[in-house]
């Protein structure tokens, strides 16, 4: 459980990084450049020190990052901008985790007890009250409803990439070939790379889409000023993709994915608390409340699987 609640710090300081790299570059350029620049990262260590690209579950952690990091990120992003990042977030996590227990259950037979069901119960619970928008946005309902599209999207794309990891650690586990994190997560993000740039190519900004579009609720992209991206593109790469990832692969590797989602769901609130100590945030009450409430529904998790 140890690698979980560092999957949760080290994505949180992502979502800190990424907000600002967006602001800067733009949400595709800035998504599309961590995810290269991560797997350079993840390269030097899985071909000097890990597996690289070995192991009888490539096929699947390849599937794993198509689906993950492409499907899944690129909806999120799609996502945010329609209707903001407290209600994306709070789709994603909170449709993810039952989304992927559901399934490891009927594909893998890998069933939860009902103590653990009621802990990630909890902590779900705890996440969407802490996020839940206090009022309604002020966009369009054809906005609106793209928004939570594109939010059920990342949801699926989070949750089916960590049940087909379960499914690519087993399938090594059965030949007898183990597998570290780092190396899991390079083997996924090369997918995630290659569906990125294709999609980042294809719907790149023109010069011809200033302004906002309005029918789709999506701001233009912002002037691109690579000095100040740089570092925050190297600070979200190492915490995300690289640091996060290898972790979250990491705890996959040996505990349940309807686990190891509802604890890496409570990172919204640690990005809470991050947002209050670096950009002087103040949370509210409720999300004081809501994060209580995660936060002992991970305790009692984490004592149930002690």
């Amino acid at each position: 459980m140890l690698a979980s609640f560092l999957t949760t710090v080290l994505f949180s300081f992502s979502v800190i990084f990424a907000a600002r790299s967006s602001k800067v570059l733009g949400p595709q350029l800035a998504n599309l450049s961590r995810l290269l620049l991560a797997a350079v990262f993840l390269a030097i260590w899985a071909h000097g020190f890990g597996a690289g690209l070995q192991g009888p579950g490539l096929p699947w952690f390849f599937l794993s990052g198509l689906i993950g990091f492409g499907v899944g990120d690129m909806a999120l992003f799609g996502a945010l901008p329609r209707i903001g990042p407290r209600l994306a977030i709070l789709l994603t996590q909170c449709l993810a985790a039952p989304l992927a227990a559901l399934t490891e259950w009927i594909w893998l037979g890998n069933a939860l007890r009902p103590a653990d069901l009621g802990c990630a119960a909890v902590i779900l619970g705890g996440v969407a009250v802490a996020l839940a928008p206090d009022r309604g946005l002020p966009v369009s309902r054809s906005t609106f409803w793209l928004g939570v599209f594109f939010g059920a999207g990342s949801a699926f794309g989070q949750g089916m990439g960590a049940v087909l990891s379960r499914k690519a650690n087993e399938v090594g586990r059965l030949a007898g070939f183990e597998i570290d994190g780092g190396t899991a997560a390079y083997q996924r993000i090369l997918a995630g790379v290659l569906l990125t740039a294709v999609s980042f190519w294809f719907f790149r900004p023109t010069p011809a889409a200033s302004g906002t579009d309005a029918g789709q609720g999506a701001p233009a992209a912002p002037s691109v000023d690579w000095k100040k991206g740089w570092p925050l593109v190297f600070a979200n790469a190492l915490s995300g993709p690289t640091l996060g990832v290898g972790c979250y692969q990491l705890a996959l590797k040996t505990t349940a994915a309807g686990l190891v989602l509802p604890i890496v769901a409570t990172s919204p609130l640690v990005t809470l608390l991050l947002a209050w100590w670096i950009d002087r945030e103040r949370p509210t009450r409720r999300s004081l409340l809501g994060g209580l409430l995660a936060v002992s529904g991970a305790v009692a998790l984490k004592l149930l699987l002690a």
